[in-house]
C-alpha cells in the first residue's frame, strides 16, 4: 500500500478558534499571537528545534504544510516563504481566519492531499517540538505490520510514546525522559483519501473514541517543549524514566540533531 504522509504545522495562525488560551475578540488574539517578542521566540523553536530533524529525516517522502495567516508580520512572513522555497518538503498556505477552526485546517491541508494513494498519514506538527529523524520511515515501516487495523474500519492511529520534555530559557535547559501516550507529537492518523478529516479533527487525547490505535514505546521519538509561550501547559500525565545527561545529550544529537549548549546559547540572547 502506498502512503502518503501528510503533516500540518501552525505558525502563529490567527484561528478564531483551536487554542486551549482564550481570547475575548479577534483582535486580542491577533496581538498576543503577533506580539514582537513571541514571535522572535517562535521563530527560534521552529527554526532551532523543529526544523532540524524534519531536514535530517531518513526518509524524505513527506510533506509538512506550514500554516499561517497572510498578514503575518514581516520579516516572518517573507523568512517562512524563504524555507518553504529551500527546504522541498515544506509547503506554506496563507489561510484568512475562518469561523471554523477545523475548516481553516482543512482548507490548509486539502491542496497537498495526494488522491491517488491508498492511505494518507495525517500528522500534527506543532512549531516547538521535534520529532526524531526517522519518524517518516519508521512509521511507515510499522504501519505495514499493523494495516489490517485500518483496513477494518478506515481508521488507525499510530503513536509513539517514548520522548523528551525539555524545559529552555534564558537560565538554561532542563530535559525529563517521559513515556507518554498520544501526546499528540509523534502521533499518526491514517485515514482514506478522500476523508473529510484531518489529524486535527480528532482530540488527541480522546483518540480511542474515534479509531482503533497502537502505541509504540520504543525507540525515542519525540521532545515536547515546555515555555512561558506553550498552548498546551505542562507535560502532563506519563511514566518517567532514567536516563543520565550524557545520555541524554548523545540522544538530543544522534535523533534530533540538537545540540544543548548550541539551545541554550540562543534562548538567552531572547526577548524576554
Amino acid at each position: 500500500m502506498r502512503v502518503q504522509m501528510l503533516g500540518l504545522c501552525r505558525f502563529s495562525y490567527v484561528g478564531l478558534r483551536g487554542y486551549q488560551t482564550r481570547h475575548d475578540s479577534y483582535d486580542e488574539r491577533r496581538a498576543y499571537l503577533y506580539e514582537p517578542g513571541r514571535l522572535a521566540r517562535r521563530w527560534f523553536w521552529f527554526t532551532q528545534v523543529a526544523l532540524p530533524a524534519w531536514q535530517a529525516q531518513s526518509d524524505a517522502d513527506f510533506t509538512l504544510v506550514v500554516m499561517t495567516g497572510p498578514d503575518l508580520p514581516e520579516p516572518y512572513l517573507s523568512r517562512l516563504q524563504q524555507l518553504c522555497e529551500q527546504i522541498p518538503q515544506l509547503r506554506l498556505e496563507l489561510v484568512p481566519p475562518m469561523e471554523r477552526h477545523l475548516q481553516a485546517c482543512h482548507a490548509a491541508i486539502a491542496p497537498h492531499l495526494d488522491r491517488s494513494a491508498d492511505v494518507i498519514g495525517h500528522f500534527r506538527h506543532d512549531d516547538d517540538d521535534a520529532v526524531a529523524v526517522d519518524y517518516i520511515d519508521r512509521t511507515r515501516r510499522d504501519f505495514r505490520k499493523v494495516k489490517g487495523l485500518w483496513k477494518a474500519e478506515g481508521r488507525l492511529s499510530l503513536d509513539y510514546s517514548r520522548g523528551l520534555m525539555m524545559r529552555l530559557d534564558g537560565q538554561g535547559m532542563q530535559v525529563t525522559p517521559r513515556l507518554c501516550h498520544n501526546m499528540g507529537v509523534a502521533l499518526t492518523v491514517f485515514l482514506r483519501p478522500d476523508a473529510p478529516e484531518t489529524a486535527l479533527h480528532f482530540d488527541h487525547s480522546k483518540i480511542g473514541m474515534w479509531m482503533p490505535g497502537v502505541a509504540v514505546t520504543k525507540p525515542l521519538m519525540f521532545v515536547r517543549s515546555i515555555h512561558g509561550d506553550s498552548d498546551s501547559g505542562d507535560m502532563g500525565p506519563g511514566q518517567g524514566w532514567q536516563m543520565t545527561p550524557e545520555q541524554i545529550d548523545r540522544q538530543l544529537w544522534q535523533r534530533f540533531r540538537l545540540r544543548r549548549d548550541g539551545l541554550e546559547q540562543a534562548a538567552r540572547a531572547l526577548p524576554g
